[in-house]
């Protein structure tokens, strides 16, 4: 890093809580201004173009507001979005999107975004149904240049816009946003490496809302280590260092005062060093809430033409004190008291599944010290703080590298551990290749903690887990289980843990039934189901978290006279096959229920069980998802929608057994 630039991060660090130009912009929630409101009047970024920067600073107040009003009601991502409010005006500001493309990473930071290109009357339906999504999307504005809920692809698409723009002959500018959290993925390191290689236009901006790289990705560290500890520093500062100790009092203030100066090198330097050899000219860091810095330094850098990194330094939950304090209660929170932070939580509700998941991993580790615990930078959403706390020794936080953090549970495996990982549905489809390769193919007792299994609700189609069932089931020496309810979620843990090969549990979000929890969790047989309810008319055979809507289904329908059996599978690999078979050729008319695509699911799996025995007179229904994605609606409203709740499972038996409903 060149020395302008080095002394250009110097004086940024020392201005960082200097907040004496623009003291009333940083508490969006105590602003009383008298001036006339600006946000009614910015309908696109170039609105915000007009305005002084004493005004952009009064705008960026006024969207803070907006943000916490609305995800109070909404619930949402909120920490994240309120620290990128200056950086989203000054980018806005600089640049003239959407001829620019400006390419967001994960999504989550892009409120502001949203709601200064022309999505501000709309903002209040965040989430909803047929509302506003809550990440980026190319079909809802034509500022958004790349749909996106994953993280770490950032880069990689606004470096293929980048070639496409040269192999069309047009100029303009593409800029990406990555946030540090998504810089411990490979994905993103590989992208700055084959862009940095390419030397074309295109700018990177680094939002790293934690004051430093994410401690996580150690090797942004080691490369100045590695100077550090050479042989003649080291020799050197032996010899510093004993001299030093010499001189009373004020020899260890020195060393002391040396230390934290050599810490603060590495924090400016590092980065810089870094991502130079990777091919980008290094700006910063910039105070990303000071925005007469920001708009000056991207000016400066829309006149490059080449890789640049600018390396933005900003605060979580900006402007919103509770989420200041706490950014990860923050990151993503359901609504919640404006005036206190806290959320809206149902009184004496039952535990989540998510709960009960992370309750079950303690007990389970503390009864067998093979058992560990792996997550790829979801320690609290997957339920193990508690965990992470009492066991610190057995749990690892591989950061945003789901791929990393599976094969480096297949590698413990082999050693006889037992890795658990847990991992969201949707982020383990980035490590398929690694479930096949290095955990099923090697029969590895690694277990898939899948957790937001289904319907996630107001996320929408990037976090809807639909698509588990399909893709592991696929794969052979595997068994995969979902359970009805949050007990038989702890028994199916127990299960997974003591089968001795590859295993995965999926539970949905949200909370359980409140159903009483037994003693102890305990071994099921392997691929064994339950009678739940009988019955002589049609058998519907459900799994995971279709069990239940199954069962009042069969109620509502008692009242009608048609009696159903529900069968709870238990598992979708292996089946049992002889109560299903069984089942099915007494009564001859099938329903399977899974929340999940159909395309290959569950209901497929029956249907190929049926094949291969010769069943051919026996009808079946499948419910499930059809070939689509999945929009944003809350979880209810969804079941519903695609008719896996009671109504939509009696309505379908309705229509097998050709009766009509009492209310037509």
């Amino acid at each position: 890093m060149g020395s302008r630039n080095l002394i250009l991060a110097t004086s940024e660090l020392l201005n960082f809580e200097c907040r004496s130009e623009y003291p009333a912009l940083y508490h969006a929630r105590l602003i009383k201004m008298e001036e006339k409101k600006l946000l009614p009047g910015i309908n696109s970024p170039d609105d915000i173009k007009k305005l002084t920067l004493e005004e952009l600073g009064r705008l960026a107040a006024e969207i803070r507001q907006l943000i916490v009003e609305t995800v109070s009601r909404n619930g949402g991502h909120l920490a994240p979005s309120l620290g990128t409010v200056e950086l989203t005006l000054a980018l806005h500001y600089v640049f003239s999107s959407p001829r620019d493309r400006i390419v967001w990473d994960v999504g989550h930071q892009a409120y502001a975004h949203k709601i200064i290109t022309g999505r501000r009357e709309q903002f209040h339906t965040l989430r909803r149904k047929g509302g506003i999504s809550g990440f980026v999307r190319r079909e809802e504005s034509p500022h958004d240049a790349f749909n996106v809920g994953h993280s770490s692809t950032s880069i990689s698409a606004a470096a293929g816009i980048a070639e496409g723009r040269c192999l069309q002959g047009e100029n303009y500018k593409v800029i990406a946003v990555i946030g540090d959290g998504s810089m411990t993925a490979g994905m993103a390191y590989e992208a700055l490496n084959w862009s940095g290689a390419r030397g074309k236009d295109l700018i990177i901006i680094l939002n790293d809302n934690e004051m430093s790289i994410s401690p996580n990705v150690g090797a942004l560290s080691s490369y100045l280590n590695r100077v550090m500890t050479g042989q003649h520093v080291m020799k050197w500062r032996s010899e510093l260092k004993n001299f030093l100790k010499t001189i009373p009092n004020i020899g260890e203030q020195v060393l002391k005062f040396t230390k934290q100066a050599e810490e603060s090198l590495k924090g400016l330097i590092v980065p810089g060093v870094l991502f130079e050899e990777l091919g980008f000219q290094y700006v910063g860091p910039l105070e990303g809430h000071r925005l007469d810095h920001l708009i000056k330094n991207l000016e400066n850098v829309r006149a490059l033409n080449k890789p640049v990194l600018v390396h933005v330094i900003t605060r979580k939950g900006k402007g919103y004190p509770p989420a200041e304090r706490e950014p990860s209660k923050f990151h993503g929170i359901g609504p919640f008291n404006i005036d206190t932070g806290e959320p809206f939580n149902e009184k004496d509700a039952p535990p989540s599944y998510t709960e009960v998941f992370g309750r079950t991993m303690l007990r389970l580790a503390r009864e067998n010290p093979k058992v560990v615990a792996i997550t790829a930078a979801m320690c609290q959403g997957a339920g193990l703080d508690e965990y992470s706390k009492k066991l610190p020794e057995r749990f690892y936080d591989v950061g945003i590298a789901e791929q990393h953090g599976v094969t480096f549970a297949a590698g413990l495996a082999t050693l006889g551990i037992v890795p658990v990982v847990a991992i969201y549905s949707t982020f383990l489809q980035r490590a398929y290749d690694q479930v096949l390769h290095d955990v099923c193919l090697q029969k590895l007792p690694v277990v898939l903690a899948l957790d937001r299994g289904g319907m996630v609700g107001d996320d929408g189609p990037t976090h809807h887990g639909l698509f588990d069932y399909s893709y592991l089931r696929s794969i052979p020496n595997i068994v995969v289980m979902a359970p009805k309810d949050e007990n038989e979620l702890q028994h199916m843990l127990k299960t997974a843990v003591e089968c001795g090969g590859p295993a995965s549990v999926r539970y949905p979000r949200g909370k359980g039934f409140g159903v009483s929890m037994d003693g102890a969790p305990a071994v099921l047989e392997i691929g064994k189901g339950e009678v739940v309810r009988e019955g002589s008319d049609l058998a519907v055979i459900a799994v995971g978290s279709t069990v239940y809507p199954a069962l009042e289904a069969a109620e509502m329908l008692s009242r009608e006279g048609i009696q159903i059996r529900v069968i709870n599978s238990r598992f979708v690999k292996p089946l049992d096959e002889t109560l299903i078979c069984e089942t099915a050729a007494s009564l001859k008319k099938v329903i399977t229920v899974e929340e999940n695509v159909l395309m290959g699911g569950f209901g497929s799996a029956v249907l190929e069980l049926f094949e291969k025995r010769g069943l051919h007179d026996v009808r079946v229904r499948r419910l499930g998802i059809g070939d689509e994605f999945v929009q944003h609606a809350t979880q209810a409203e969804l079941r519903q929608l695609y008719g896996i709740d009671a109504p939509g499972i009696a309505r379908a038996v309705r229509e097998v057994l050709n009766i009509s409903s009492p209310h037509s």
